[in-house]
């Protein structure tokens, strides 16, 4: 095996290798690695890492936003009806039975 100052990067060539990346094996320079968790890594294993961190949470996420989305409709449309209710009830009773409705409810006597 060679020693790390005759290899080269993956990505470019030209370049001097400066670091291995401990997931992948491969060989890169110092444009093409990142430092997470005291560990150097590749672009590509970086963003493998994300990927698989992101998706449980985000997952999780999203129901939690889903169901809050839900019951807060659900409680805005049941308000709605509430108030709805309410002001059919403060109505006068005068007014089902037909004794505010007149012909001529504009002439007063």
């Amino acid at each position: 095996m060679d020693t790390l100052s005759q290899q080269h990067c993956y990505h470019h060539p030209r370049r001097e290798a400066v670091v291995r990346c401990p997931a992948c094996g491969r060989f890169f320079c110092r444009e093409c690695v990142t430092e997470h968790d005291d560990r150097m890594l590749c672009s590509g294993c970086l963003a493998q890492l994300a990927g698989s961190r992101g998706q449980g949470a985000g997952r999780w996420r999203e129901r939690l936003a889903l169901w809050t989305q839900g019951i807060g409709g659900f409680l805005m449309i049941w308000y709605l009806f509430y108030l709805v209710g309410r002001m059919l009830l403060a109505i006068p009773h005068e007014f089902h039975e037909g004794t505010i409705w007149h012909a001529d409810w504009w002439r007063k006597p």
